[in-house]
Protein backbone atom coordinates (compact mmCIF):
# COMPACT_ATOMS: atom_id res chain seq x y z
CA UNK A 1 0.00 0.00 0.00
CA UNK A 2 1.31 3.44 -0.91
CA UNK A 3 1.80 5.83 1.99
CA UNK A 4 -1.03 8.30 2.33
CA UNK A 5 -1.27 11.86 3.54
CA UNK A 6 -4.07 13.86 5.10
CA UNK A 7 -4.90 15.24 1.64
CA UNK A 8 -5.35 11.81 -0.01
CA UNK A 9 -6.60 11.34 -2.69
CA UNK A 10 -6.36 14.99 -3.76
CA UNK A 11 -3.30 16.62 -5.28
CA UNK A 12 -2.63 20.24 -6.12
CA UNK A 13 -1.32 20.38 -9.69
CA UNK A 14 0.78 23.49 -9.06
CA UNK A 15 2.65 21.70 -6.27
CA UNK A 16 3.57 18.57 -8.23
CA UNK A 17 7.28 18.25 -9.07
CA UNK A 18 8.43 18.93 -12.61
CA UNK A 19 9.32 15.26 -12.95
CA UNK A 20 5.57 14.53 -12.79
CA UNK A 21 3.93 17.49 -14.51
CA UNK A 22 4.89 20.86 -15.94
CA UNK A 23 2.41 23.67 -16.51
CA UNK A 24 3.66 26.12 -19.10
CA UNK A 25 1.08 28.71 -19.99
CA UNK A 26 -1.46 26.88 -22.12
CA UNK A 27 0.70 23.79 -22.49
CA UNK A 28 0.89 20.83 -20.12
CA UNK A 29 3.92 18.54 -20.25
CA UNK A 30 3.70 15.04 -18.80
CA UNK A 31 6.96 13.04 -18.67
CA UNK A 32 6.48 9.39 -19.67
CA UNK A 33 8.70 6.33 -19.97
CA UNK A 34 8.53 3.13 -22.02
CA UNK A 35 10.02 -0.30 -21.40
CA UNK A 36 9.59 -3.50 -23.33
CA UNK A 37 9.59 -5.28 -19.96
CA UNK A 38 9.03 -3.54 -16.65
CA UNK A 39 10.54 -5.13 -13.50
CA UNK A 40 7.17 -5.07 -11.76
CA UNK A 41 6.58 -8.76 -11.20
CA UNK A 42 4.23 -8.88 -14.19
CA UNK A 43 6.73 -8.29 -16.98
CA UNK A 44 4.37 -5.70 -18.40
CA UNK A 45 5.23 -3.92 -21.64
CA UNK A 46 4.27 -0.35 -22.31
CA UNK A 47 4.27 3.21 -21.04
CA UNK A 48 4.04 4.73 -17.60
CA UNK A 49 3.61 8.33 -16.63
CA UNK A 50 6.72 9.31 -14.70
CA UNK A 51 4.41 10.59 -11.96
CA UNK A 52 3.51 6.94 -11.34
CA UNK A 53 6.92 5.28 -11.57
CA UNK A 54 7.22 4.74 -7.82
CA UNK A 55 3.68 3.43 -7.38
CA UNK A 56 3.67 -0.40 -7.35
CA UNK A 57 -0.09 -0.44 -7.99
CA UNK A 58 0.32 1.06 -11.48
CA UNK A 59 1.00 -1.36 -14.33
CA UNK A 60 2.41 -0.15 -17.65
CA UNK A 61 -0.03 0.23 -20.53
CA UNK A 62 0.05 0.44 -24.30
CA UNK A 63 -2.38 2.29 -26.54
CA UNK A 64 -4.71 -0.72 -26.58
CA UNK A 65 -8.27 0.24 -25.69
CA UNK A 66 -10.69 -2.31 -24.31
CA UNK A 67 -14.40 -2.95 -24.60
CA UNK A 68 -16.59 0.03 -25.38
CA UNK A 69 -14.15 2.61 -24.01
CA UNK A 70 -12.28 4.17 -26.96
CA UNK A 71 -9.19 5.22 -25.01
CA UNK A 72 -6.48 3.27 -23.22
CA UNK A 73 -5.57 2.94 -19.56
CA UNK A 74 -2.72 5.42 -20.06
CA UNK A 75 -5.21 8.08 -21.18
CA UNK A 76 -7.21 7.30 -18.03
CA UNK A 77 -4.05 7.72 -15.93
CA UNK A 78 -3.29 11.07 -17.55
CA UNK A 79 -6.70 12.71 -17.94
CA UNK A 80 -8.86 11.14 -15.21
CA UNK A 81 -6.23 10.81 -12.49
CA UNK A 82 -3.29 13.18 -12.99
CA UNK A 83 -4.98 16.21 -14.55
CA UNK A 84 -8.02 15.82 -12.29
CA UNK A 85 -5.70 16.09 -9.30
CA UNK A 86 -6.30 12.56 -8.00
CA UNK A 87 -3.67 10.17 -6.67
CA UNK A 88 -2.62 7.52 -9.20
CA UNK A 89 -3.86 4.60 -7.10
CA UNK A 90 -6.04 3.65 -4.17
CA UNK A 91 -9.69 2.68 -4.14
CA UNK A 92 -10.96 6.16 -3.24
CA UNK A 93 -8.87 7.75 -6.00
CA UNK A 94 -10.00 5.14 -8.51
CA UNK A 95 -13.66 5.62 -7.60
CA UNK A 96 -13.29 9.33 -8.32
CA UNK A 97 -11.30 8.77 -11.52
CA UNK A 98 -13.85 6.25 -12.83
CA UNK A 99 -16.54 8.92 -12.46
CA UNK A 100 -14.38 11.22 -14.58
CA UNK A 101 -13.84 8.45 -17.13
CA UNK A 102 -17.61 7.99 -17.31
CA UNK A 103 -18.18 11.69 -17.92
CA UNK A 104 -15.44 11.76 -20.56
CA UNK A 105 -16.44 8.63 -22.50
CA UNK A 106 -20.07 7.93 -21.60
CA UNK A 107 -19.11 4.63 -19.96
CA UNK A 108 -20.88 3.18 -16.92
CA UNK A 109 -18.58 2.93 -13.88
CA UNK A 110 -20.91 0.56 -12.01
CA UNK A 111 -19.38 -2.72 -13.32
CA UNK A 112 -15.92 -1.51 -12.27
CA UNK A 113 -17.21 -0.49 -8.85
CA UNK A 114 -18.82 -3.89 -8.45
CA UNK A 115 -15.62 -5.67 -9.51
CA UNK A 116 -13.60 -3.65 -7.00
CA UNK A 117 -16.10 -4.50 -4.28
CA UNK A 118 -16.12 -8.23 -5.02
CA UNK A 119 -12.45 -8.81 -5.78
CA UNK A 120 -10.83 -6.41 -3.34
CA UNK A 121 -13.05 -4.98 -0.64
CA UNK A 122 -14.87 -8.21 0.26
CA UNK A 123 -11.49 -9.76 1.05
CA UNK A 124 -10.35 -6.79 3.11
CA UNK A 125 -8.00 -5.42 0.47
CA UNK A 126 -8.12 -1.65 0.27
CA UNK A 127 -5.33 0.61 -1.00
CA UNK A 128 -4.72 4.13 0.22
CA UNK A 129 -6.43 4.15 3.62
CA UNK A 130 -7.93 1.87 6.29
CA UNK A 131 -11.13 0.12 5.25
CA UNK A 132 -12.95 1.55 8.28
CA UNK A 133 -12.40 5.03 6.87
CA UNK A 134 -13.14 4.06 3.29
CA UNK A 135 -16.57 2.51 3.86
CA UNK A 136 -18.21 5.73 5.04
CA UNK A 137 -20.57 6.62 7.86
CA UNK A 138 -23.55 4.51 6.74
CA UNK A 139 -21.63 1.23 6.87
CA UNK A 140 -19.69 2.28 9.97
CA UNK A 141 -23.05 2.52 11.77
CA UNK A 142 -23.35 -1.25 11.25
CA UNK A 143 -20.23 -1.82 13.37
CA UNK A 144 -19.40 -1.38 17.05
CA UNK A 145 -17.37 1.69 17.98
CA UNK A 146 -14.38 -0.55 18.74
CA UNK A 147 -14.19 -1.41 15.02
CA UNK A 148 -12.15 1.76 14.51
CA UNK A 149 -9.21 -0.22 15.90
CA UNK A 150 -9.81 -3.38 13.86
CA UNK A 151 -7.75 -4.48 10.89
CA UNK A 152 -9.33 -4.38 7.43
CA UNK A 153 -10.19 -8.07 7.25
CA UNK A 154 -11.96 -7.97 10.62
CA UNK A 155 -13.99 -4.95 9.50
CA UNK A 156 -15.19 -6.56 6.28
CA UNK A 157 -15.85 -9.94 7.90
CA UNK A 158 -18.12 -8.28 10.46
CA UNK A 159 -20.01 -6.48 7.69
CA UNK A 160 -20.35 -9.67 5.64
CA UNK A 161 -21.77 -11.51 8.62
CA UNK A 162 -24.22 -8.73 9.41
CA UNK A 163 -25.39 -7.80 5.89
CA UNK A 164 -24.54 -10.74 3.63
CA UNK A 165 -22.24 -10.50 0.65
CA UNK A 166 -24.73 -9.32 -1.97
CA UNK A 167 -26.19 -6.52 0.14
CA UNK A 168 -22.71 -5.44 1.20
CA UNK A 169 -21.47 -5.35 -2.39
CA UNK A 170 -24.36 -3.12 -3.43
CA UNK A 171 -23.76 -0.76 -0.52
CA UNK A 172 -20.07 -0.59 -1.42
CA UNK A 173 -21.00 0.17 -5.03
CA UNK A 174 -23.21 3.02 -3.84
CA UNK A 175 -20.41 4.24 -1.59
CA UNK A 176 -17.97 4.36 -4.51
CA UNK A 177 -20.51 6.12 -6.70
CA UNK A 178 -20.90 8.72 -3.96
CA UNK A 179 -17.14 9.14 -3.74
CA UNK A 180 -17.03 9.59 -7.50
CA UNK A 181 -19.53 12.44 -7.33
CA UNK A 182 -17.71 13.97 -4.37
CA UNK A 183 -14.48 14.17 -6.37
CA UNK A 184 -15.94 16.22 -9.21
CA UNK A 185 -15.41 19.70 -7.67
CA UNK A 186 -11.70 18.98 -7.23
CA UNK A 187 -11.48 17.70 -10.80
CA UNK A 188 -13.10 20.89 -12.11
CA UNK A 189 -10.69 23.06 -10.13
CA UNK A 190 -7.71 21.04 -11.33
CA UNK A 191 -8.73 21.36 -14.97
CA UNK A 192 -9.10 25.10 -14.51
CA UNK A 193 -5.43 25.16 -13.47
CA UNK A 194 -4.42 23.46 -16.74
CA UNK A 195 -6.09 26.18 -18.79
CA UNK A 196 -8.03 23.61 -20.82
CA UNK A 197 -11.80 23.45 -21.07
CA UNK A 198 -13.19 20.62 -18.95
CA UNK A 199 -16.00 20.18 -21.47
CA UNK A 200 -13.48 19.28 -24.21
CA UNK A 201 -11.99 16.30 -22.38
CA UNK A 202 -13.70 13.82 -24.72
CA UNK A 203 -12.05 15.38 -27.76
CA UNK A 204 -8.72 15.65 -25.95
CA UNK A 205 -8.86 12.00 -24.88
CA UNK A 206 -9.38 10.81 -28.45
CA UNK A 207 -6.54 13.00 -29.67
CA UNK A 208 -4.24 11.68 -26.95
CA UNK A 209 -5.26 8.13 -27.87
CA UNK A 210 -4.14 8.72 -31.47
CA UNK A 211 -0.83 10.06 -30.19
CA UNK A 212 -0.28 6.96 -28.05
CA UNK A 213 -0.93 4.77 -31.08
CA UNK A 214 1.84 6.66 -32.89
CA UNK A 215 4.13 6.26 -29.88
CA UNK A 216 3.54 2.49 -29.85
CA UNK A 217 4.11 2.25 -33.59
CA UNK A 218 7.39 4.15 -33.24
CA UNK A 219 8.88 1.98 -30.46
CA UNK A 220 7.79 -1.16 -32.34
CA UNK A 221 9.30 0.00 -35.63
CA UNK A 222 12.56 0.95 -33.94
CA UNK A 223 12.68 -2.18 -31.79
CA UNK A 224 13.27 -0.08 -28.68
CA UNK A 225 13.51 -1.76 -25.30
CA UNK A 226 13.23 1.52 -23.41
CA UNK A 227 12.83 5.21 -24.04
CA UNK A 228 11.45 8.33 -22.43
CA UNK A 229 10.13 11.75 -23.31
CA UNK A 230 7.31 14.20 -22.73
CA UNK A 231 3.67 14.15 -23.73
CA UNK A 232 2.81 17.76 -24.48
CA UNK A 233 -0.82 18.82 -24.55
CA UNK A 234 -1.66 22.21 -25.99
CA UNK A 235 -4.69 24.05 -27.29
CA UNK A 236 -3.85 23.07 -30.86
CA UNK A 237 -2.99 19.41 -30.38
CA UNK A 238 -0.83 16.82 -28.66
CA UNK A 239 2.79 15.83 -29.20
CA UNK A 240 5.32 13.37 -27.84
CA UNK A 241 8.88 14.66 -27.75
CA UNK A 242 11.34 11.84 -27.17
CA UNK A 243 14.50 12.48 -25.20
CA UNK A 244 16.36 10.82 -28.05
CA UNK A 245 14.15 10.49 -31.08
CA UNK A 246 11.47 12.16 -33.14
CA UNK A 247 8.65 14.52 -32.33
CA UNK A 248 5.29 12.85 -32.92
CA UNK A 249 2.20 15.03 -33.32
CA UNK A 250 -1.55 14.76 -33.75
Amino acid sequence: MMATTDSYPFRELRLLPGSSLRLRGRCVSIPASYRATWPDGFGARGWKLDANLDDPEIIAATSDASGTIPTSVLVHDALDHLLCGFAPSGHRAEAMALEQLARRTGSDPTPDYRQMAREDLLTGQVVGEPLYRFIGAELRHQLPTTAADWDDRSVVNALRERLGDEALVEQLVQRMAGLGHAGRPHALLSWRVTGFAYARRTELGLRLQRLLEQMDAWVDAEGLTETAGEIRIGQGGCAFVADQGPRLEV
